[in-house]
C-alpha cells in the first residue's frame, strides 16, 4: 500500500492522483511548485521503476511542466528528483523567472519559503485541477 512520506505531507497540499503519480502542490507561493510521487511502496530511485513505469513518470513530468508554463507563463521550468532528505521518490516541476529570488541558481538554501495564503491556496489549487484534469483527462 502506498503511503506519502510525512515530510512530504507536511511541506504540500494534493492536487491531483494521475495513473502512476499523486500531484503534490509545494506550500512556498515564491514559485510555482509541483511534486510528482509516484505511488510505489518503498521506491526511492527513478531506476526501481519498471520500464513502462518510468516511461509514464517522465510523461507526467512533462504534461505537469507544460501545466505550469502554460498557466504561470514561467521564463523556465526546473526538474529535478534529488530525495537526499526526503528518500521516497519524488520529482520537484518548479516553474522559474528570472526575476525570482533564487534565479539563476536552484531554489534550494535561497530564501524562506512563502507559505499560501487560504484564498492564494484555494486559488492556486483549483487553477492546477482544472488544467491537469485537461492535461490528463480520466
Amino acid at each position: 500500500m502506498f503511503t506519502l512520506h510525512d515530510r512530504l505531507k507536511s511541506d504540500t497540499v494534493e492536487i491531483a492522483r494521475l495513473r502512476l503519480s499523486v500531484v503534490l502542490l509545494m506550500n512556498d507561493s515564491s514559485f510555482p511548485w509541483l511534486l510528482l510521487v509516484p505511488m510505489r511502496e518503498g521506491v526511492s530511485e527513478i531506476h526501481d521503476l519498471s520500464k513502462e513505469e518510468r516511461a509514464v513518470l517522465m510523461e507526467e513530468v512533462a504534461l505537469a511542466s507544460k501545466v505550469i508554463q502554460k498557466l504561470f507563463n514561467t521564463d523556465k521550468i526546473n526538474v529535478g528528483a534529488l530525495g537526499n532528505i526526503v528518500l521516497q521518490l519524488h520529482v520537484h516541476v518548479i516553474g522559474r523567472f528570472t526575476s525570482d529570488r533564487a534565479w539563476p541558481g536552484p531554489v534550494w538554501g535561497a530564501g524562506d519559503s512563502v507559505p499560501y495564503t487560504h484564498a492564494e491556496l484555494d486559488k492556486t489549487i483549483a487553477l492546477l485541477r482544472e488544467a491537469l484534469k485537461e492535461e490528463f483527462p480520466s
